[in-house]
């Protein structure tokens, strides 16, 4: 944030949801939207790119990061995936914005993909961090290879009660460890950290990082008002909006695999970024930016 682009608010029915607003409000709307544990600083050297070209960008903090703020006290802190499209639609709503092209990687690359595949008509395109990111749920009892689970120690860890202490007495040290494990080739300061911690200090920071790794594995019960929506996310649907997927070759918590796209039944393209990380946008901006600008000119 900088003095020129204030934090707004859109309230929506559920959330006052915090959002940075670049550029000209008649340019053509392009979505940023961040991950965990990340915010919208990410996209600090991302947005200048896009509106430099006419663009109207907008970076919103997802729900509990920031000062997004949940309207009720009663309102359940979720975290699983439905709840993050579903806040997604309806800040576009709010701010009047029928279609937008959209980018996100981890939660919000997630948020972004499920837009794209259940809601494509509100999508211009996409451009997402590691591919097809939708939570397939049903399967999640399936075990990955050895090599795969022991990245996810985090998320096993979050499953107990000991985890969730964790994450309340040592927020900074424990998010600051998974940046240097996500990204081990990206040489962030002290000041990058610093900057999007503040995000984490969101009451419902915890509450809603828990309840998403307990939600994804089947072992919290998510929110009855979300429940049509995993309903079709269940059935793990294509993605039919022009799509650029960009995958970190340095990425300590997901590695580039062998993805062939078949999940993307529109044009697709997958480009695997040289000593890049998890954190795409902030370690490969140019790279982001052109993937945006490539296909906006293309949609």
């Amino acid at each position: 944030m900088t003095e020129s682009n204030p934090i707004r608010f859109a309230r929506t029915a559920l959330l006052d949801i915090a959002y940075e607003d670049h550029g000209e409000p008649n340019g053509d709307p392009i979505i940023l939207l961040h991950g965990f544990p990340y915010d919208p600083r990410g996209y600090d050297e991302v947005w200048p790119l896009l509106t430099a070209r006419g663009h109207r960008v907008i970076v919103p903090y997802l729900r509990g990061y920031g000062p997004t703020r949940f309207r009720s006290e009663a309102s359940m802190r979720s975290g699983q995936q439905a709840a993050l499209a579903q806040d997604l639609i309806d800040l576009m709503d709010t701010l009047s914005i029928e279609r937008a092209a959209l980018a996100g990687y981890d939660w919000g690359g997630r948020a972004a993909c499920i837009v794209a595949a259940l809601w494509p008509e509100r999508a211009r395109c996409l451009v997402t961090g590691d591919g097809y990111n939708i939570q397939n749920i049903p399967a999640s009892v399936k075990p990955a290879s050895p090599e795969d689970e022991y990245r996810y120690w985090y998320q096993y860890y979050f499953h107990s009660a000991r985890g969730v202490r964790g994450l309340t007495e040592n927020r900074e040290a424990l998010t600051r460890l998974l940046w240097r494990l996500w990204s081990p080739t990206w040489a962030f300061s002290d000041d990058d950290f610093a900057c999007s911690a503040a995000s984490f200090n969101n009451p419902d920071f915890v509450d809603i990082v828990i309840h998403s790794y307990r939600h994804r594995y089947g072992y919290a019960p998510g929110d009855p008002l979300l429940q049509a929506i995993e309903n079709r996310l269940e059935k793990q649907p294509l993605i039919s909006v022009p799509t650029i997927s960009l995958c970190g070759a340095d990425d300590g918590v997901g590695p580039p695999d062998e993805e062939d796209g078949h999940q993307f039944s529109g044009p697709f393209e997958r480009r695997i970024l040289p000593g890049v990380g998890h954190n795409i946008p902030q370690e490969a901006p140019k790279a982001t930016a052109q993937a945006l600008l490539e296909l906006m000119g293309k949609a």
